[in-house]
């Protein structure tokens, strides 16, 4: 497998190019490289709270003065792409951000508190008791359910808070109806990667540092996958996991085209 005839690097961000608010040493570096090797890159991130610009002004902040929004990939961008495709100026009722209903109006959906199309469900600091019943309502009537992406918790400085993924339990234990959930480790994303991109699976890689996430949503669609240490997983851990990578680095530093 020859790094050098691949086109496309996909990253994970936190764990792989920062940890928190800090950056790994030699990401930026890493990034140099693949400009010098003529390769494209993109940020992805199963964060529905937030949009492109905001990681772009993140990572601009710590150095990566060269990134565009549209090198941000984020799971609700996903989930209104694949949504559009469904039912083109489809009508959604949503439980989520006001920076992820831009996400969804961007692409021509409409968000709406009454006869809705599609349920969707996000990270939501703002989920009130009125919203989950009138979604569960909804549900129950048919409407189908969709989720940005699956994660139980999210870190923050404080400790792990309730992510989508926890919301999407109550729901169910609610309704007894699970939702098509988008984002890693699900194969939509590297489908909306082709899209955007203009590339075949054999010509992408992935870049994370999770094996539930990043190395199983690469390993599941059949594109090239690489695990860096620098976040959760460590190497003893890869023995163990059913997702096994196809190269193992200490960090981006250590990537080696040649």
């Amino acid at each position: 497998m020859d790094l050098k005839a691949k086109k496309v690097f996909l990253m994970d961000m936190d764990g792989t190019f920062y940890l928190g608010n800090t950056i790994i040493p030699g990401s930026l570096d890493f990034i140099d490289r693949l400009q010098k090797n003529g390769k494209s890159f993109y940020f992805l991130t199963n964060n529905s709270s937030r949009d492109a610009n905001f990681y772009a002004l993140k990572l601009n902040n710590m150095g990566l003065k060269t990134i565009h929004k549209s090198q941000i990939i984020t799971s609700g961008e996903i989930c209104a792409w694949y949504l559009q495709r469904l039912k083109p100026n489809g009508k959604v009722y949503l439980l989520g951000t006001k920076e992820l209903e831009r996400d969804l109006l961007k692409v021509g959906l409409v968000s709406v508190q009454n006869d809705p199309d599609f349920i969707v469900l996000g990270f939501d600091k703002t989920l009130t008791y009125h919203k989950l019943e009138r979604a569960c309502y909804f549900i129950r009537q048919g409407i189908p359910f969709f989720a940005t992406h699956p994660d139980i918790n999210c870190p923050t400085e404080d400790g792990p808070i309730p992510d989508t993924g926890s919301m999407i339990k109550m729901i169910e234990e609610s309704t007894g109806i699970s939702p098509k959930i988008f984002g890693k480790p699900y194969p939509e994303v590297i489908e909306y990667v082709s899209y955007r991109t203009k590339t075949t699976q054999n010509e992408i890689v992935m870049i994370g540092d999770r094996l539930y996430t990043d190395i199983a949503m690469g390993k599941k669609s059949g594109i090239t996958t690489i695990l860096v240490l620098t976040g959760e997983t460590q190497k003893d851990d890869v023995k163990e996991s059913p997702w096994q990578p196809d190269y193992v680095f200490p960090s981006l530093s250590d990537i080696d085209f040649n």
